[in-house]
Parts: C-alpha cells; structure tokens; sequence
C-alpha cells in the first residue's frame, strides 16, 4: 500500500516517495513532505537545468547550485528561470 504525505509542494495530500531519494537532513524532508508528482515535476526541471546550463554533476559547485534550486523549487514555491529558454506554446 503507497504512502501519503502533506505535499508542500502541491499543498494538498498527494501519494509519497517510496524511499528517501536524496541523502542526509534534506533527504528526509524531501521523503517527508514531498509527493511522487512534485518528484516528478522537479525531475523536469532539473533535467532542463543541467542541459541549458551544461552542469557538471562531478563538480561541487554545480551540485550545490542544484541543490539550491531544488530548495527554491520545491519548498519555496520558486519556479525555475532558465534564459534563453522559451517553453512551447499548447
């Protein structure tokens, strides 16, 4: 049986991660407060991120970089401005 968490992210009750997918404190508030679908989005977004800014993921600088977007992203309510990037039209 799936799990269910107060999503931050989607403010409302939404189906949990099946295990903590990040490491350490911010780890487990990820897997505490984060659903599936806000995972899902974000994985959008971080996808986009490395591409258009052609990140590094052995490169410290540019995992704390997504880290901090993450953070944004996800707790923040901050969406994620990537320049020169125009999304398609529905």
């Amino acid at each position: 049986m799936s799990r269910t968490v107060n999503c931050v992210f989607l403010k409302k009750e939404a189906e949990g991660l099946d295990f903590q997918l990040y490491p350490g404190e911010l780890g487990k508030r990820i897997f505490d407060n984060i659903s599936k679908e806000a995972w899902g989005q974000w994985q959008h977004k971080q996808t986009m991120l490395i591409n258009e800014k052609k990140l590094n993921m052995m490169d410290p600088e540019h995992r704390k970089l997504l880290e901090t977007e993450m953070v944004n992203f996800l707790f923040e309510g901050k969406d994620i401005i990537i320049d020169g990037y125009t999304p398609p039209s529905e």
